[in-house]
Order: structure tokens, then C-alpha cells, then sequence
């Protein structure tokens, strides 16, 4: 069950990000390519995640899924909200930094000591297999991505609140509290098999956190309602009628000239 689910999760993941990368290619927009790179990588970490349970995990395999799902996957979801929520230049700067902790982060989790021995029919468990370095980073990079996503899921709303006749308030307060639910959900999975090693209830949060984000993208990219036309029926009928009938100031001129 828990190799089904996780292929699974792995189709989905792709399917989302072969969708958003299309998107970019036409919208170029900052934050759609951070999205597709955080799906990405959660593809990819689906994939180890499902060859680890169907044939048996190894240290390459913990690896890639612990550094593209426990590490990059959080924080890359988040430049997408600050690209969205405090614009292309504050984005370029945070994906600047994210840049370099990424590289050193693949650096550390591809290069540290693992334990000896891995269980061959279940999730390995960070603490049981890493040192402290690569636990500190996934601690640090899911903790300040996830808090990002909910922080900037709450701005969202309260700026919603105040000013709720502002052109895609309630869109953008609507994908964002999306999106952090379902960052919430795949966290919630990662607790469950930390403690309780439950790895059936991992995989179902899995999949149902990347499926609940990728709805918040869906309503973040929904096309505005084009605006009523301001004309009045009687003035657009009046704008159609030839010159000559309408009548203007050389028209009325040359007439009165001929009376």
C-alpha cells in the first residue's frame, strides 16, 4: 500500500509540475518558476520515496529524498509567496540567498555520515540516520519555509478583510491559505513518521498536501473577471452611427453656412 501510494504521489507531483512549467514558459512569472522547482523536487522525492518502499532503501536513495523532501522542497514553495506577495525585487534577493543555502545544503546532506544499518522495509527516520548538520538544516529550511507560507497566508487574509473591493485581494488570500494548508498537511505527515512511524499515514499526507497545494496554485493563476463597461448601452449605440448622422461641429457649420 505504501508503494502504491507513493507512485502515487510521485505522478501527481509530476503532472502539477510539468503543468506550472508550462504556465511560466507562457506567463513568465518569478513565482510560478519557484513553484515548478518546488514541485520538482517534490516529484523527485516521491520517486525515492517509492523505489526506497518497492525495492528496499539504500543510503543514495535516503538521500535524494531527504535533501529534495525534508530540506529545498519547503523554502522553494515559499519564494513563490514572496514573489507573489512582495514582488520581483525582494523575490530576486531571497532566491539569491536560497541559491547558495541550496548548494551548501546539497553539499552536506550528499557528504554526511549515515548510520551503519537502514531498514530495508520502512521509511528510514532523520535523527536515526543523520548526524546533527543535516537535521539542523531540514529543521531550519521546513521550519522558516512553512512559517513564511502561514505568515504570509495570514497577511493575505487580514489585507483581504480591510480592503476587500481590491482587485484579486480575495484570489490571492484564497491560493495562499491553500497553499499553507497544505504545507501544514505534509508537516503533519513528517511528525507522524517521526514519532509514530506510520508510514501508510505519511504517504496519504503526502499526497493530500501536494494535491491542496497545487489547488492554491490553480486559484492564484485563475483569470480576473473583465471589467463592465463603463459606456452606457445608448452612448456605445450613439458611437456606431456613421458621422454624417451623428453630427459634429464641422458638419453643423457648413450647414448653417448654406442656410
Amino acid at each position: 500500500m505504501t508503494s502504491g501510494l507513493a507512485f502515487l504521489a510521485t505522478a501527481v507531483a509530476s503532472l502539477f509540475a510539468q503543468a506550472t512549467l508550462v504556465r511560466y514558459t507562457r506567463h513568465r512569472k518569478p513565482h510560478e518558476a519557484a513553484w515548478a522547482v518546488a514541485l520538482a523536487m517534490f516529484a523527485l522525492a516521491s520517486a525515492a520515496l517509492a523505489t526506497g518502499e518497492s525495492t528496499g532503501w539504500d543510503r543514495g536513495t535516503f538521500r535524494v529524498f531527504y535533501l529534495l523532501g525534508a530540506v529545498l522542497n519547503v523554502p522553494w514553495l515559499a519564494l513563490g509567496t514572496v514573489y507573489l506577495l512582495l514582488g520581483p525585487t525582494v523575490g530576486r534577493r531571497v532566491r539569491a540567498v536560497l541559491l547558495v543555502a541550496s548548494g551548501f545544503a546539497a553539499g552536506v546532506v550528499l557528504s554526511a555520515p549515515m548510520a551503519r544499518h537502514l531498514p530495508r522495509n520502512s521509511i528510514p527516520v532523520g535523527k536515526d540516520t543523520f548526524g546533527v548538520l543535516p537535521r539542523v538544516l531540514a529543521a531550519v529550511g521546513s521550519g522558516v519555509g512553512a512559517t513564511v507560507i502561514v505568515v504570509g497566508a495570514l497577511w493575505s487574509a487580514s489585507r483581504f478583510a480591510r480592503r476587500r473591493r481590491e482587485p484579486g485581494a480575495a484570489r490571492r488570500a484564497g491560493a495562499n491559505a491553500l497553499i499553507a494548508v497544505g504545507t501544514l498537511v505534509l508537516s503533519s505527515g513528517g511528525l507522524i513518521q517521526g514519532f509514530a512511524g506510520k508510514d501508510e499515514a505519511f504517504t496519504i499526507t503526502l499526497a493530500a498536501g501536494i494535491v491542496t497545494i497545487y489547488l492554491g496554485f490553480l486559484v492564484a493563476e485563475r483569470p480576473r473577471q473583465p471589467e463592465r463597461s463603463l459606456v452606457s448601452p445608448s452612448s456605445s449605440r450613439r458611437s456606431t452611427l456613421p458621422t454624417n448622422d451623428r453630427g459634429s461641429a464641422s458638419t453643423t457649420s457648413t450647414r448653417a453656412g448654406h442656410l
